[in-house]
C-alpha cells in the first residue's frame, strides 16, 4: 500500500463501468450508442449504425454479440 492515503484509496475504488449499446448514429468517430434502458451516450471510436457495442467511459472498447436482451425487474 502506498504511504500517500489518496492514492491508496484511488487504486480501491471501480474504474468506469462497462456498458453495452446499438449504435444509432455516427459523425466521423464519433457515435452515438443507445443503452438498452433507453438512456444515449456519445463515444468515441470505429463503429456503424445498428451495430452493438461495449463502451467504457466515453470510448468504444469493441464489438458486443448480437444477442437477445431480457430485463428481470426484480
Amino acid at each position: 500500500m502506498s504511504d500517500n492515503l489518496y492514492v491508496g484509496l484511488k487504486a480501491l475504488l471501480a474504474g468506469p463501468s462497462l456498458l453495452w449499446g446499438e449504435v444509432i448514429a455516427t459523425d466521423g468517430e464519433l457515435a452515438t450508442v443507445e443503452l438498452p434502458d433507453g438512456g444515449r451516450l456519445q463515444a468515441r471510436g470505429q463503429a456503424t449504425v445498428g451495430q452493438k457495442v461495449f463502451v467504457r467511459g466515453s470510448l468504444i472498447e469493441s464489438g458486443a454479440p448480437d444477442l437477445p436482451f431480457t430485463q428481470i425487474d426484480l
